[in-house]
């Protein structure tokens, strides 16, 4: 654990910054640095690609917000390309950014003198890995946050400068989660800069923390700590069949699960050989009169499906081919075989 001393009471404005992100997520970061009056000297998000109707090609929504800020952007095809590096390096920045972008390999991230900050959701070192909005739901969480922390080598193990912790409501899913998380860590990322430019932030390194720790740490306006459960978990990437519904399982954990995929990629099962995407449901505890997976409907009103220990309603669905829509709307046009 040491105090960061690359400048004493350094003001932040004056610090030069690169910032790294792709999807709407960070932006609410970059919003927020270039708010708070953070000298961006470059942005780098992911290149153009072809997308929806016409396939016509997409800028990411970072690119569109650094544009209609006037802020320098890149878009490397690949972070190791000498011409990439140059441009990099001509930026002079002082300190990078990263919130939702690629992995950076080494000679990138130690590029400037104050290193590079990464902005992940979860408390760290708790949900590791690609998507912990996602798995925080899926587990019955109460509770998750964000963290910054110091790049090194292995992914999501750098010292930690600051955290800050949030609930998560019974019925939160993934987006609700996600678009309170990117306020607070926007938020959180203004403090770490001001903190690092006036030398203020402890690095603390995640072993440290891992069987006894305060999940506000480096944030003394955020007290008092709260306790977590300490044993690893882990956020892998999610693939289309991690997001396949095992009804043979308590209601309470089936409803967890299509919470923390919903809205994308969403939690699915299969109905008469198609694909039944839920987006929203509610439980039913109570001892169920059919098998786990088996499905019940009046054909108007409801359609629920079989767990361990009740019954799940699905109230937003999506069948294969079709638009999202609510169950009634969905039992007015669908024939049961």
């Amino acid at each position: 654990m040491h105090l960061f001393t690359f400048a004493e009471m350094t003001d932040y404005k004056s610090l030069r910054i690169v910032f790294m992100g792709t999807p709407e997520f960070a932006v609410a970061s970059l919003d927020a640095l270039v708010k708070a009056g953070c000298t961006i000297v470059g942005v780098i998000t992911a290149p153009d690609k072809p997308g929806g109707r016409g396939m016509q090609m997409q800028q990411s929504a970072v690119k569109k917000y650094a544009v209609e800020h006037g802020l320098r952007v890149l878009q490397p095809e690949r972070l190791k390309s000498l011409q990439f590096l140059e441009e990099l390096r001509e930026l002079k920045a002082d300190l990078q950014i990263v919130v939702a972008f690629r992995m950076l390999p080494e000679f990138v991230w130690n590029m400037p003198p104050m290193g590079t900050v990464n902005l992940h959701g979860s408390l760290l070192p708790q949900y590791r890995g690609a998507a912990p909005i996602n798995w925080a739901v899926i587990n019955g969480e109460k509770e998750t946050g964000v963290t910054t922390f110091k790049l090194k080598h292995e992914i999501d193990t750098g010292d930690i400068l600051m955290q800050e912790s949030f609930p998560i409501g019974e019925e939160d899913t993934a987006g609700d989660v996600h678009d309170k998380m990117k306020e607070i860590g926007a938020a959180l990322l203004v403090k770490t800069v001001r903190g690092l430019a006036e030398g203020t932030l402890k690095e603390i390194p995640q072993e440290s923390i891992a069987n006894s720790r305060s999940s506000n740490i480096n944030d003394e306006e955020n007290d008092p700590p709260f306790t977590i459960d300490h044993s690893p978990k882990h956020a892998p990437k999610i693939h289309t069949e991690t997001c396949r519904i095992n009804w043979s399982q308590p209601v309470e954990t089936v409803f967890n699960f299509i919470r923390g995929l919903s809205p994308y990629p969403g939690a699915f099962t299969i109905m008469n050989e198609k694909m039944l995407k839920v987006y929203r449901a509610k439980k039913e505890v109570i001892l169920p009169a059919h098998t786990d997976g088996e499905y019940e409907t009046d054909g108007k009103t409801f359609l629920k499906f079989a767990c361990t220990n009740g019954y799940l309603h699905v109230l937003e669905i999506q069948m294969e081919g079709k638009k999202k829509m609510g169950v009634e709307e969905f039992l007015r046009g669908y024939r049961f075989t």
